[in-house]
């Protein structure tokens, strides 16, 4: 009996690795294997047609000592992050609150917020182009009419990155819908029980709607800010020429790298760049992991 029951075993675990064996191959020859070759890559001098000659730590060293246009990128990518992972995560919180009330029209209105972030990238650039522009975009022209002269936006270097930023508030539909999924899911007995208490809508949604959102709240900020460290079409086709300009306000870090790999093809140096950029997001990754336990709350009250 054993050894009948040990012979299934052993059979289904072989047809589980033939039915995952599809999955397996294509991790191997399209995520691990260039892993692989990209790492060592980034100890060499490869330019994509002829040189791979091993220079061992000379692109990392040139990257911190050499490359001024390195630090400019970085200091453009966390500047953006900083502000665009909470001002976006606060902006979905608040638009799921204000969508999950009782009201006429609440699923036209949720249907509306939600389309931005659906539509594709490179049209939501172009228009944002037209309502950034200094003299005849929307933006300027609503400031006009209440006194305020706005900005240069995207051809002012002060400006580029905050008229990034508002242009990400713009789409922020994405996560308002998994915010306001969460809101639908939490229990109506404990909204009960605090109108009984006497607690106010404040009261309400502190010690209520936020505890109860916290796990979504973690992943938001965790995609999001994985998210915002890969940030690269935006400096690409809203900067003039695609270079990041004006004086590199918009050469953020994968830009940069793409212009290392494509343009000059010092492919050894952008891997070197892009290993650079995964320890830095792995870093900020295990940090929000580690320290979420102690504001993440879950219903199983395992916050481990």
């Amino acid at each position: 009996m054993n050894r009948k029951t040990s012979s299934i075993r052993q059979r289904e675990e072989v047809q589980g690795y033939i039915f995952i064996l599809p999955w397996l191959i294509g991790f191997v020859v399209f995520v691990l294997g260039p892993l692989l070759f990209s790492l060592y890559g980034s100890f060499t001098n490869y330019n994509v047609t002829s040189r791979m000659d091993f220079i061992g730590l000379d692109n990392y060293k040139r990257m911190f000592t050499g490359d001024p246009l390195f630090w400019i990128s970085l200091y453009n990518t966390f500047y953006y992050v900083i502000f665009m992972v909470p001002l976006t995560t606060a902006g979905s919180i608040l638009m799921a609150v204000l969508l999950n009330q009782r009201m006429p029209g609440t699923r036209v209105y949720r249907t509306i917020y939600y389309m931005p972030s659906v539509l594709s990238g490179v049209a939501v650039y172009m228009l944002w182009m037209q309502i950034l522009s200094p003299e005849t975009g929307l933006l300027n022209t609503l400031l006009r009419l209440i006194g305020i002269e706005g900005p240069a936006w995207l051809f002012d270097p002060a400006w580029t990155k905050p008229a990034i930023i508002i242009m990400k508030m713009w789409s922020v539909g994405g996560g308002m819908l998994l915010y306001l999924a969460s809101m639908q899911g939490i229990p109506t007995q404990l909204y009960e029980s605090a109108d009984l208490d006497g607690a106010n809508a404040w009261h309400k949604f502190r010690y209520i709607t936020l505890p109860m959102i916290t796990p979504v709240i973690f992943f938001d900020l965790v995609t999001s800010l994985i998210g915002g460290f890969q940030i690269f079409q935006e400096g690409y086709v809203m900067s003039q020429s695609g270079d990041g300009g004006p004086m590199n306000s918009l050469l953020f870090y994968n830009l940069h790298m793409w212009n290392k790999a494509f343009e000059v093809f010092d492919m050894g140096y952008a891997m070197a760049m892009a290993w650079i950029l995964f320890v830095i997001v792995m870093i900020f990754t295990a940090l929000n992991l580690k320290y979420s336990r102690n504001w993440v709350y879950y219903e199983g009250g395992d916050n481990r």
